[in-house]
């Protein structure tokens, strides 16, 4: 987690291929996970019939949340083999899976085809997205910490900046169709085309992934490598998870609000037009993954934790107020959201790094992923049901900014207690 012995501080050819492929594997997989969230809308009408469109859309959220709900259990089988059997076979498996399942989703009849077994179908391949997602994530940010030693805080950077570049795809795909398809075709078909896209794209993202080689660190330490990690974790390292979980709050909080709730908030319940949405939010992903990548330049130069400090207390500031604009039904989509998605930018370009340094090398995967998908479990996938709940609730349409203000709270505690050096940050963690 330091810099090479050599001194140098820029990645090496090799560096920056290994980074970029094993990237661009997790932002395609991306794009089949939250093209989900994106065309919530039209899935509700096509597999969860309902007089009242706010039930239909719950109800399409809440299988959303299923393939979070998945994610803890995929995280757990899947770094068991990463930590045990090598980051890479792990790698290959979830991209053509996930594939393999988004192409199925794409094609799936309607309930009003098959009934209820269209639905229960459509929820089998999404917990197996889920499933897979759940060891995408950790392995990418395992890989790439072990792969660009020299710079890993800017390796994860671009992890999560072609991560947001597969939903800012997604986002593109969905105006690109609201373009040239009427509102009825749209509800139709058109989200299925975004489906087919995807499975064909991470088909391609398969075939990337398969010129990947095995992390010197794994290599270094594979006959030492844990005959059970997870158990391993769970028994030494539980306060690390802990601190984990709170690393990833914001940004697990603020994402999922962002892609899966904002976009049917803001034309369902506040009444903007669908392509001005769709605009803005490409807009707000485009500055959201400039503003992490520039965070993350200097994550390897500062202190991370305070890039974490300095989001979490801008957020925690400005979320209500801006929540407060929007629900006024005529905010400038333009500035507010790429505002909101900037002041986020700390969080998002220090917390990968800052969860790495917590575990060491033989169960880093399953220690990454542990944190990861329990705290994107809770705040990601059950996020935008509960800012659906809160604002049927309270009658207040700006509840939802309370969620993502809770998770900016606890990004900030958490981030007071760890230490200025990642590489310190395990030993800190049991000191504490």
């Amino acid at each position: 987690m330091t810099p090479d012995a050599s001194g140098g501080h820029d990645l090496t050819r090799r560096q920056w291929t290994m980074t970029l492929l094993a990237s661009l594997g997790g932002g395609l997989e991306y794009y089949d996970f939250i093209v989900y969230g994106i065309f919530a809308k039209d899935i509700a009408a096509a597999f969860f019939p309902a007089t009242d469109p706010v039930v239909a859309l719950t109800l399409s959220l809440a299988v959303f949340a299923v393939g979070y709900l998945a994610r803890p259990l995929g995280g757990l089988v899947l770094s068991h083999f990463g930590d045990r059997y090598g980051r890479k076979t792990v790698f290959v498996v979830t991209v053509f899976t996930m594939s393999a399942c988004t192409l199925a989703m794409g094609l799936v009849p309607s309930y009003a085809s098959w009934g209820v077994w269209a639905t229960l179908l459509l929820v089998t391949l999404r917990f197996v997205q889920g499933l897979c997602i759940g060891g995408e994530l950790p392995g990418a940010i395992t890989f790439v910490v072990e792969t660009a030693s020299r710079r890993p805080g800017l390796a994860c950077g671009i992890v999560f900046c072609l991560v947001n570049g597969g939903v800012l795809l997604a986002a593109l795909v969905n105006l690109a169709l609201q373009s040239v398809l009427p509102p009825a075709a749209m509800a139709e078909s058109g989200w299925r085309l975004a489906f087919l896209f995807g499975g064909v794209v991470g088909l391609v993202s398969f075939w990337l992934r398969r010129s990947l080689e095995e992390t010197p660190e794994f290599l270094r330490l594979q006959h030492r490598a844990a005959r059970s990690p997870v158990g391993e974790v769970l028994r030494d390292h539980r306060g690390q998870v802990l601190l984990g979980v709170g690393i990833v709050a914001l940004t697990a909080g603020f994402n999922g609000i962002l892609f899966a709730h904002m976009p049917a908030y803001l034309i369902q319940v506040l009444k903007y037009p669908p392509k001005t949405v769709a605009v803005a939010m490409n807009l707000a992903l485009f500055a959201m993954s400039a503003s992490l990548l520039f965070a993350s330049f200097f994550a390897d130069r500062v202190a991370p934790r305070r890039l974490m400090q300095a989001s979490a207390l801008v957020v925690l500031i400005g979320v209500i107020p801006a929540y407060q604009v929007l629900a006024r039904g005529d905010a400038n989509l333009f500035l507010v959201l790429p505002l909101l998605t900037m002041a986020v930018a700390g969080a998002n370009g220090s917390f990968a790094y800052l969860l790495a340094g917590l575990f060491p090398t033989r169960v880093r995967f399953s220690g990454v992923a542990l944190s990861l998908n329990i705290g994107f479990t809770l705040l990601s996938g059950l996020g935008p049901l509960a800012a659906n709940a809160l604002i049927g609730a309270t009658g207040w349409t700006a509840a939802p900014a309370l969620i993502i203000a809770a998770s900016a709270l606890i990004g900030l505690v958490v981030a007071s207690r760890l230490s200025d050096r990642p590489d310190t940050l395990a030993e800190a963690a049991v000191a504490g």
